[in-house]
């Protein structure tokens, strides 16, 4: 297949090196002109478990010049924030009967499907983490697959193509409850990287600690909270437990034996992505703009039309910007005053070290 990648960072990059090793014709843009360089000049390098492979792939550092025949297939691998941009820059290399198709955390194929129709937008909710350590290497951090559905809940012929394309990636599968699944992984990565921004450190190390994994739950109880009452039906991510377990409500005490089970099961379901960084600290590293109005500032848009708090969130997507703007330092320090910082008396505290 003729596939067009937009964004070349740790995800793009991976699904670009592993589609032209297995024999596609493979497009990328990138804004980076140092990771153009990089691969124009040496190819690019993928390592994942332990092994790395180089590959060729075309890479531009602008949108395909008006010689180049549409694209059946053009899959968005940039941050939330920019989506909407692209999918309008883009459109001219879309081909009539093509498919977008969107990588990213948050609720963005509701966002594109406004621009080119919900017909031809396929949601792909990834479940492992990539990284670019330099330019033109990237890496695989952690194992998984996807899980690819249509916004109208069918399955059609482009829908089937894309997944056995992705399938040189990782496993993938189809569901008909797209909304259910993309709002499951919203609800985690409100907890696992918005907090990774905040603690500075992988979420291995941040996980290890007892207010990290307070806040993770709270945080995801809130969003499951508004997905419910937005009739949304969540699925069970890959790799963890049923987030609806988690919702911290009556008999939840501080030391419960619910709630050290709780900590006990968020521990081991973050053991496989113990190696994932925030892509949205190392976005405000690179002096790029945090897409964190995409994860918990989305919980937060749908509780205020639904009337349901949402603390929590509230307060970590504040403090995210506040570190954006250089108001507010990374890490573990940071991370434990805004533990502190969002007790009340209504608070369920976590059990001690």
């Amino acid at each position: 297949m003729r596939v067009l990648i937009i964004g070349c960072g740790g995800l793009g990059g991976v699904v670009a090196g592993y589609l032209a090793r297995s024999g596609h014709e493979v497009w990328v843009v990138t804004t980076n002109a140092a990771i153009a360089e990089a691969i124009e000049s040496d190819g690019l390098q993928v390592r994942s478990a332990g092994r790395s492979f180089r590959t060729e792939v075309a890479i531009r550092s602008g949108v395909p010049g008006s010689d180049v025949d549409p694209f059946d297939t053009v899959l968005l691998a940039i941050p939330p924030n920019g989506v909407e941009e692209a999918t309008r820059t883009i459109l001219p290399w879309l081909s009539d009967t093509g498919r977008l198709v969107c990588f990213q955390n948050g609720l963005c194929e509701e966002r594109v499907a406004r621009i080119v129709g919900p017909e031809r937008v396929v949601g792909a909710v990834v479940f492992w983490g990539a990284s670019m350590p330099a330019p033109g290497v990237v890496e695989r951090t952690s194992a998984g697959g996807f899980a690819l559905g249509r916004l109208d809940a069918t399955v059609d012929d482009p829908l089937r193509k894309i997944a056995t394309l992705l399938g040189t990636v990782g496993p993938t599968r189809l569901t008909l409850n797209l909304r259910g699944v993309r709002w499951s992984k919203l609800a985690v990565n409100c907890a696992m990287s918005t907090f990774g921004t905040i603690g500075g450190e992988p979420v291995g190390v941040l996980m290890r600690r007892s207010d990290a994994r307070q806040l993770g739950i709270e945080v995801i109880s809130e969003a499951v909270t508004v997905a419910r009452a937005d009739g949304v039906r969540l699925e069970k991510p890959a790799g963890w437990i049923d987030l609806g377990w988690l919702v911290v409500g009556a008999g939840t005490g501080p030391r419960s034996a619910a709630m050290w089970l709780k900590h006990a099961m968020v521990l081991a379901a973050v053991t496989p992505y113990r190696r994932l960084r925030s892509s949205m600290l190392a976005a405000i590293e690179r002096g790029r703009p945090p897409a964190v109005d995409f994860l918990n500032g989305e919980v937060i848009d749908r509780a205020g039309r639904l009337g349901i708090p949402v603390p929590i969130n509230r307060a970590a997507r504040d403090l995210v910007w506040a570190i954006a703007r250089g108001e507010q330092r990374p890490g573990v320090q940071t991370l434990h005053a805004l533990y502190e910082r969002t007790r009340t008396r209504t608070s369920t505290e976590s059990p001690r070290e």
